[in-house]
């Protein structure tokens, strides 16, 4: 018998869930579920993201609903449309076997006139942002005067999202007899006081310590030199060829700036920040979801949310400026039983931030040694002699041409053929990594050392130029240096900083490359206009002519001045940012082989500020 049957779960749902494969309950669903089942008391569950948090109030809610009764009964309020859709969706699997279950899930993002339609044919379960949900308030479009049950799903992160007001307008128009549950990974001050305000007498459950980081997740810190950042970065991905992991920055700039860097690199990487739209945001998560991705680069904001099972890694490419937030970044990993590791990169400055880290999550941190060249090149090495070991054959399809592989092979032995196999790896990352410098500072390294002493400028050995495509034809700088790759021949790695503008653009590449460049898009037209590349000096010099003004950069959407510019994109090779020479590493695809559809969505869309925002949720 399953052991979700023990806690008063009824077969129906119980066999449901048995296919999706549960086993047996996580700690928090053993203990919550009996409690909730009663559905007569209020609840507090402090537990960290990824322990079946979704399953432990959404199991109770199916056995508690009436579904003769085509009216919301339970409301379940959430930060994220990922969430959102995430928890309608398990909800509706969970339910599969039962009739008459309807579930909406209601978000900013998507056309409201649909969920309106939903609604209205009728729903017993509402999973709700906290924006879009007040909108189709206002517009009397719900009534919530018979709703049971209310769930507040990850307040923390709600309330830390500005949705304390949206909250309090919505629970206003559910009934004081109602039960709410609140589901949190911390406590701070204002969740206990909704807590306070919307319960009486609340039963308490607290899944270890308050606000301690799931005990499946290992914590690890390195300490680096500012300059030497991006390259251990690169160096801790490379020795771990199978990583699956998100890496937070602290800007949005700086999400941009190094997914970027890293695709030139060639590593499978995208950003995801406040910049990008909906449509956009939905784009680079499918593409993780489905694996295309193994490394996205987002801020707090842009992953908060974020649900994706088997992340191996989260990466503190810079420390949260809350203490808090580390723990909602380190409980991206580790989640369902799983383990995980997370890992900061710091400078020695800020050891003392990671002592504060340890005490709030009650775990230590090891601190551990950036690879060395040669332990870099050894890990891969067998990493593809593990995957090749491991790959699935598809005899039907191979077998007709084994005879052929078998005559080119005839004259070698088999230690032969198995040493050139493993070269074509392993060559390329031994010429990478050779004399590759020991990037370890120590705590006591405490000298000047800025960010700023990554970023190359001055650099003549890169020509600035114009081309007359930008944002408004949808190119994310992602897109553009695709496109500038595949029309021309060239690299990602010849490509430096990429400077997007609406109807322009600016791009800086290797003086070598600029011809091959003006002569790939000499007969190119995008939609029937022709696209034109200049070096920017002259651009300049025509954009005055054709509009006037002076040189430099105009309101009108004129042109920026200045012939050659040297600043790089500040990430470049291995010897820590800006030896553009080197920007090989990693073992992932070349991005200039994709198709528009499978890279990056880019930073298009403008930002919306304050209310706004908000409200799109």
């Amino acid at each position: 018998m399953n052991p979700f049957n023990e806690l008063g779960i009824r077969h129906d749902i119980v066999n449901a869930i048995t296919e999706l494969g549960f086993e047996k309950p996580t700690p928090i669903q053993e203990s919550a579920i009996p409690l909730l089942l009663s559905g007569s008391n209020d609840f507090v569950g402090l537990a960290q993201t990824g322990t079946g948090k979704t399953a432990a109030f959404g199991l109770p809610l199916l056995e508690l609903i009436d579904y003769s009764k085509n009216h919301p009964q339970a409301l379940v309020l959430c930060p994220t449309r990922e969430l959102c859709l995430q928890i309608s969706n398990d909800i509706k699997n969970y339910a599969k076997n039962l009739p008459n279950v309807n579930v909406v899930a209601v978000y900013g993002g998507a056309a409201i006139v649909n969920q309106l339609k939903d609604i209205k044919r009728g729903v017993q379960i509402v999973v709700a942002t906290p924006g879009r949900m007040l909108d189709i308030l206002n517009r009397k479009a719900i009534d919530f005067t018979q709703v049971r049950y209310v769930v507040l799903d990850e307040a923390d992160e709600m309330l830390n999202m500005g949705f304390q007001d949206d909250i309090n307008d919505i629970l206003s128009t559910t009934p004081d007899e109602k039960k709410t549950w609140l589901f949190s990974a911390t406590m701070p001050r204002e969740v206990r006081e909704i807590a306070k305000k919307y319960m009486t007498d609340p039963k308490e459950l607290t899944m270890g310590k308050q606000n301690t980081g799931n005990v499946n997740i290992e914590h690890e810190f390195y300490i680096v030199k500012a300059r030497d950042k991006y390259a251990a970065f690169k160096r801790i991905v490379d020795f771990n060829p199978e990583i699956f992991g998100i890496v937070f920055c602290r800007t949005k700039i700086e999400t941009q700036e190094i997914a970027e860097s890293l695709v030139k690199d060639g590593y499978n990487a995208d950003s995801l920040h406040g910049d990008l739209s909906q449509q956009q945001r939905d784009k680079v998560m499918k593409r993780y979801r489905d694996k295309n991705l193994q490394l996205l680069i987002a801020t707090d904001v842009a992953a908060r949310g974020i649900d994706v099972n088997n992340v191996t890694h989260v990466i503190n490419y810079a420390l949260p400026d809350e203490i808090e937030n580390y723990t909602h970044r380190s409980g991206r990993t580790g989640r369902a039983g799983k383990t995980g590791i997370s890992i900061c990169i710091i400078n020695a400055k800020e050891t003392h931030k990671i002592r504060q880290i340890e005490k709030v999550i009650g775990k230590q941190f090891t601190k551990a040694e950036i690879p060395s060249g040669f332990d870099v090149v050894e890990k891969q090495l067998f990493g593809l002699v593990h995957k090749v070991h491991n790959v699935e054959v598809n005899d039907k399809q191979i077998d007709q041409y084994i005879p052929r592989i078998m005559d080119e092979f005839a004259d070698m032995s088999k230690e032969d053929i198995i040493k050139r196999f493993a070269s074509l790896e392993f060559n390329r990352f031994l010429d990478y990594y050779k004399n590759a410098p020991d990037l370890n500072a120590t705590a006591d390294d405490r000298g000047r050392d800025t960010e700023r002493g990554s970023r190359q400028t001055g650099n003549s050995a890169y020509t600035r130029l114009f081309i007359n495509l930008g944002s408004v034809d949808d190119f994310t700088r992602g897109d553009l240096l695709g496109y500038i790759c595949n029309n021309s021949g060239i690299s990602g790695r010849n490509v430096g900083k990429i400077d997007m503008k609406g109807v322009f653009s600016f791009f800086e590449v290797e003086n070598e490359q600029v011809d091959k460049i003006i002569s790939g898009f000499k007969s190119v037209d995008f939609h029937g206009r022709a696209v034109k590349i200049e070096v920017s000096g002259e651009a300049a010099s025509s954009g005055e002519r054709r509009g006037g003004g002076n040189r430099g950069e105009r309101s009108g959407g004129g042109y920026q001045g200045g012939s050659r510019s040297g600043s790089g994109s500040g990430y470049g090779g291995y010897k820590g940012g800006g030896n553009r020479e080197r920007s090989g590493g990693g073992g992932f695809r070349d991005f200039s082989g994709k198709s528009r559809e499978e890279r990056s969505s880019g930073s298009g869309g403008s930002s919306r500020g304050g209310e706004r925002r908000r409200r799109s949720n």
